[in-house]
């Protein structure tokens, strides 16, 4: 008997090529998360890149957060505490909660770094950050931040989602659902991992949760291939490639017409297609061999130390200027001293991750300002929470976790510079002036780029879900020009 014919080839033949071809293809983070897509008013296929909830105009048209995971110390970067340095050693009645659980006294250790101040606006900066100090005057402080956790794991899934639950779509996927992608070529939203490891809890953080997949971040590879497993395979060609994909979309365009709601496999599509054209558009959109000498220096692509984050700040001004609306990039690997997370030897781990993103991130900043596109860039920066201002263990320099106050810190995109908003006490220890909470940065990521995050919302599990939560938030209206 004859096996069945599929666009020219066996049933065999086509669910090999199916499955070696597009199988390689399925983008690891446009595919990994089959999100459902439960709004009753979507019925058939819609492009799920479709702005949905456009406010006004908005100042910011992409965003760039640098996430610094593990917990910088805001006291040994960017937030000034003169009362920590003749403290330093002595035990002191002082209640702290972190990874160490609820202590009523600590022993205080004083800021490792010197202070000085710089710019118009007088900002004092940690020498641990000499090149950003140079852009004070471009950027706003948040010295009032406060989360819900002091543990990596809910923490990181708070700044990246705005819940301590995983499964709730991440910021990036809120910001492509509300605005749509001006590139259909590339991923509305890219994730740039640390060389020596991803976060606690992976994808998680960049998930689309109960969005389409489509939403999910992409993650990126500053060298080689951009993503893996892009290249065609079996030695196909382009139009073979696009006579199979189209077989694939006319039957699944039949599948989905016996469904009123069948918006996974409407994802799954949009990414096969994403995927194709990507193929040409990813490799050019990352290759900076092109960009000249005076560039590459700006973000420190010529020393060991800046060169690999350097590259993926740079890249990330290519991705902007190629419409990419949210882009991620992660300082700080999976394990300790391979991230911020200064239990132990806080000179030690300070002077080595601000060593590799001190120049990349000022490099950024400078780029972007003098190409005119800091106006429609929002940079975020900061980590999931910060240090508390005692040790941890009797013996050392290391800090353990604070949620009470921290510092996050924004540029661009319609943000005040050179503006210090909110405290923490004298020691740094928790936020007693215009306390803001993680809602509240994200409640103006959204307004800036022309979002209202209190109407901004997706039907889910009978309810309007929303980025800030049901309750919503208000932006730090104090940062905003």
């Amino acid at each position: 008997m004859t096996p069945p014919n599929f666009c020219g080839r066996t049933r065999r033949e086509f669910l090999n090529t199916a499955a070696g071809g597009f199988a390689s293809v399925a983008l690891t983070g446009l595919l990994s998360q089959d999100g459902f897509f439960g709004n009753a008013n979507a019925a058939g296929y819609t492009n799920p890149l479709t702005p949905k909830n456009p406010k006004l105009p908005g100042k910011a048209k992409s965003v760039i957060f640098l996430f610094m995971y593990g917990g910088p110390s805001h006291m040994d970067t960017f937030d000034y505490k003169p009362k920590l340095y003749p403290l330093d050693g002595k035990t002191i009645e002082v209640k702290t909660f972190g990874r160490g659980g609820k202590k009523n006294e600590g022993r205080v250790v004083g800021p490792k770094w010197d202070f000085h101040q710089h710019g118009q606006c007088g900002k004092h900066v940690s020498t641990l950050f000499p090149n950003v100090a140079e852009c004070v005057d471009d950027i706003a402080f948040v010295h009032s931040m406060t989360a819900d956790s002091p543990i990596h794991g809910s923490a990181m899934l708070m700044m990246n989602s705005g819940s301590l639950i995983s499964g709730k779509p991440s910021l990036g996927s809120w910001v492509n659902y509300g605005l749509g992608s001006p590139n259909e070529n590339l991923p509305g939203y890219v994730v740039m991992l640390d060389r020596k490891g991803g976060p606690i809890s992976g994808a998680k953080n960049w998930t689309s949760g109960y969005m389409p997949a489509s939403y999910a971040g992409t993650v990126f590879r500053s060298q080689g291939d951009p993503i893996l497993n892009l290249k065609h395979v079996n030695n196909m060609s382009a139009p073979e490639q696009r006579t199979l994909l189209d077989c694939l979309n006319h039957m699944n365009q039949g599948h989905m017409k016996d469904r009123f709601d069948n918006t996974n496999l409407a994802a799954r599509l949009s990414s096969y297609e994403l995927a194709y054209k990507m193929q040409a558009t990813a490799p050019e959109a990352i290759d900076i061999d092109k960009e000249p000498a005076y560039t590459k220096d700006l973000y420190g692509l010529e020393n060991d130390q800046t060169e690999d984050f350097g590259r993926k700040c740079l890249l990330a001004r290519r991705l902007v200027e190629r419409g990419v609306r949210f882009i991620q990039i992660y300082s700080g690997g999976a394990h300790n001293d391979a991230n911020w997370d200064a239990h132990g030897d806080l000179e030690f781990n300070h002077n080595l991750h601000a060593g590799e993103t001190d120049k990349p991130i000022a490099g950024l900043l400078k780029d972007l300002k003098q190409r005119g596109m800091l106006d429609e860039t929002l940079v975020v920066g900061g980590g999931e929470f910060g240090r508390q201002p005692t040790a941890e263990y009797a013996k050392g320099t290391g800090r353990d976790h604070n949620a009470y106050g921290f510092t996050m810190w924004m540029a661009g995109g319609g943000i005040k510079g050179g503006v210090s908003v909110g405290e923490t006490d004298e020691l740094g220890g928790k936020a007693v002036r215009d306390r803001f909470h993680v809602k509240n940065l994200h409640a103006t990521i959204l307004n800036q780029l022309g979002l209202d995050p209190n109407n901004l919302s997706f039907f889910y599990g009978g309810l309007d879900q929303k980025l800030v939560g049901v309750e919503g938030a208000e932006p730090i209206h104090q940062v905003i020009a």
